[in-house]
């Protein structure tokens, strides 16, 4: 039964017969003078003032414990005996019973249009998910194959291009190394004094001096092709001067037990 029946058939017996409204306003009636007369007797039987809150507190709790046990102990009984009075009584209840059902439906209803806008855009998202992990595992897949089809001879040449690659910086790095050399640590050129003609000899520097860029690469490829044997002998191609710089500013080291002897200084 709809919240619209119930209605439509208060209204067919919403007027009550003289004898119910009677009845119904004799109950009203009695019902008011027991109110007052309970009224009354609360009033008349009021406890004195006390001072004390808490004592007054605990007696207002055992009161209420009375009271409600008494109340437990009533048995419930009919508003009226008159059906009439009782069917209207029912159909008003029923009327409110039916509007708050109709709350809790509209409710439900709302929560229920909620959860599926959730829901789809859930579902749109694992779609979207799902699609990403799909790129995911075809881009794996090609990597994969890719790394399978790479041939020996492709990662042989890349080698080798990256090593002629180093050899060529290398060479680029002598040479420059070569130039500034060259330009500021020239060989030494043999001179004759204009002011000491007298003199019967001049200071002559021999011709097998060797560049200070030469030193330099003999000490390296002397540490690299027998590093447990990195010294070299100090011979007559060595200029002294240039010795004594490299040992002076550490890029040269002296030999313990030999002077002749020096070797690269380990820069690592």
């Amino acid at each position: 039964m709809t919240m619209a029946e119930v209605a439509g058939g208060g209204d067919a017996t919403s007027q009550l017969s003289e004898a119910a409204q009677s009845e119904l306003l004799e109950m009203c009636e009695e019902q008011f003078t027991y109110l007052e007369k309970i009224q009354n007797e609360i009033i008349l039987s009021e406890p004195y003032f006390c001072e004390n809150q808490q004592e007054q507190a605990v007696n207002r709790l055992m009161a209420t414990e009375a009271e409600l046990k008494q109340w437990l102990a009533v048995e419930p009984k009919l508003l009226a005996a008159n059906p009439q009075i009782l069917l209207q009584a029912g159909k008003e209840e029923m009327l409110k019973l039916c509007s708050e059902l109709e709350m809790v439906v509209s409710c439900c209803e709302a929560k229920r249009d909620k959860l599926r806008e959730t829901k789809e855009l859930e579902q749109k998202w694992l779609e979207e998910k799902k699609q990403v992990l799909i790129a995911a595992k075809d881009d794996a897949e090609r990597l994969k194959m890719e790394k399978e089809t790479l041939s020996e001879l492709n990662v042989l040449q890349d080698t080798k291009a990256k090593i002629q690659k180093m050899k060529d910086y290398q060479e680029k790095l002598m040479e420059s190394l070569g130039n500034v050399l060259e330009k500021h640590v020239p060989l030494p050129q043999n001179e004759t004094s204009t002011s000491k003609k007298k003199k019967t000899t001049a200071h002559e520097i021999s011709e097998d001096l060797i560049s200070l860029s030469e030193i330099l690469e003999v000490l390296m490829n002397k540490a690299l092709n027998t590093p447990h044997d990195p010294y070299v002998t100090i011979d007559n191609t060595f200029w002294p001067p240039y010795a004594e710089m490299l040992l002076r500013y550490g890029i040269a080291v002296r030999h313990q037990e030999n002077n002749f002897k020096i070797r690269l200084e380990t820069f690592f």
